[in-house]
């Protein structure tokens, strides 16, 4: 949803199509970026009424231009997710449902998640995880605070520093400590800072796992 995290999936959204059909293919698509600004505004006013308002407007658009198959570029406006699927013919790719996908695959059953204070706290995300069999561990309130605090001072601006990495990878440790057998970077600019290398634990980036979906989505 910010525009970092719209280069992300854009970039990754090409790289996964060119590696399976090569060449010079590249995604046909229908891009639609929204100032975040108003949004992020929204989301800490509580008005959750306009956000849903706004984005099923804007998902209307993107089938109206041909989308066969719509995605949000963010984990936290999936709280709206069901809401806006309502008002579609087309299938709304769930990030929540692709990444509890993966976990299952590969035979996870504790994942710790690392994103927003609204994502990590309310059901609309792990509650899917759940309805999957995983029992999601959380950091606690005041680190929920520091994190969400790096995403959108930070990370929503596509910056990063050695110091906030340095918190993310902590806060990987502890939950791997308070038995995390996995973690998910729930928040698609978390991946700027955490990756396989440096959390002890395996990592699932819900912006590629999110992305393949939509690539196998549009392909099948």
């Amino acid at each position: 949803m910010s525009a970092t995290s719209s280069q992300l999936y854009y970039a990754e959204l090409c790289r996964l199509t060119q590696a399976r059909c090569g060449g010079l293919t590249s995604p046909d698509l229908v891009l639609r970026s929204l100032d975040f600004a108003p949004i992020e505004q929204w989301m800490r006013d509580g008005e959750w009424d306009a956000i849903s308002d706004l984005l099923i407007r804007e998902a209307q658009m993107l089938e109206r231009a041909g989308a066969e198959v719509i995605a949000l570029a963010t984990n936290t406006m999936h709280k709206v997710a069901d809401r806006i699927q309502d008002h579609l013919t087309v299938s709304l790719l769930h990030i929540a449902e692709a990444t509890a996908a993966s976990l299952v695959s590969k035979g996870h059953q504790r994942p710790g998640l690392i994103a927003t204070k609204f994502t990590m706290e309310q059901s609309f995300y792990t509650g899917r995880l759940s309805a999957n069999g995983l029992e999601t561990l959380v950091p606690d309130v005041d680190t929920r605070d520091v994190v969400n605090g790096i995403i959108f001072d930070e990370l929503c601006k596509g910056a990063v520093t050695a110091e906030s990495r340095a918190i993310y990878m902590k806060v990987a440790a502890d939950l791997a400590f308070d038995g995390a057998d996995s973690l998910i970077l729930g928040c698609t600019e978390v991946g700027l800072l955490l990756n396989e290398c440096n959390t002890p634990l395996p990592v699932f980036d819900t912006t590629t796992i999110h992305c393949e979906a939509i690539i196998d989505a549009a392909f099948s």
